[in-house]
């Protein structure tokens, strides 16, 4: 499998990375597993390492990868940190946010959904990375792949509380109300994302233009299946190059 033109890709030399579009499936539970597993395996040929997924849970655990986890073994976390050029961080894709960092040294991925980013995933991620890579937070570029647009992201109070604002009926940092039919409102991932990296010094932060709902005819989405769309995860990887 070869680096398609169309797939998501930062500005970065220094790295392979990429974000791939709705076409080959990745999510074993999302498909046919079997051909979810072979198209996992084509991706080693575009990045030139083995891609590592993980099976995310929604969380904020980071781990540093192992060559010795596969498909039939991978541990429970939504992020994970590279510094072996034979290992590439794989992270599925449906609505939830992607995040790719690189630093001098090593890279990383993370799966940041509401419920990850309220409990700290990116935050948890920078610090792995600069420990495993000896590096500065100031250092460290953050690239935000494509998820669920604020102007699709349908939320409740719930989840405008768990970012630490009162879910009072009106606009928030990160969420825009809408009073019809019921109280509702409307989150901003990759804003809330960037907010919590540059809380934690990362100022290097590029992406996170793409609606994965609302542009149906280019990503899989979660939320559009219920919609008749196909099933499907994509899957943002880096890499670090040899």
């Amino acid at each position: 499998m070869l680096l398609d033109p169309h797939w998501l890709r930062p500005d970065w030399p220094e790295v392979t990375a990429f974000m791939t579009t709705r076409g080959p499936n990745f999510g074993r539970k999302a498909g046919d597993p079997a051909q979810a597993l072979a198209n996992r395996a084509g991706l080693a040929e575009a990045l030139g390492a083995r891609p590592v997924f993980l099976d995310q849970v929604h969380g904020a655990d980071v781990l540093r990868l192992r060559p010795d986890w596969h498909d039939d073994n991978a541990p429970k976390a939504d992020a994970a940190v590279s510094t072996d050029p034979e290992l590439a961080v794989a992270i599925l894709v449906a609505d939830c946010l992607p995040v790719l960092f690189t630093a001098p040294g090593g890279v990383a991925g993370a799966h940041a959904g509401w419920r990850g980013l309220a409990t700290g995933v990116l935050e948890n991620t920078v610090a792995e990375l600069c420990n495993a890579a000896g590096c500065e937070p100031h250092q460290v570029k953050a690239w935000l792949g494509a998820c669920i647009g604020p102007q699709a992201f349908e939320v409740g109070p719930e989840v405008v509380a768990a970012f630490g604002r009162a879910p009072v009926e009106r606009d928030q940092p990160g969420f825009v109300y809408r009073p019809n039919p019921e109280p509702r409102w409307r989150a901003d991932l990759p804003l809330l994302a960037r907010e919590r990296l540059t809380s934690v010094n990362v100022t290097q932060i590029s992406g996170g233009a793409w609606c994965t709902l609302t542009d149906d005819s280019r990503f899989f989405s979660f939320r559009g299946e219920a919609l008749g769309r196909p099933r499907g995860r994509m899957a943002a990887c880096i890499a670090l190059r040899r």
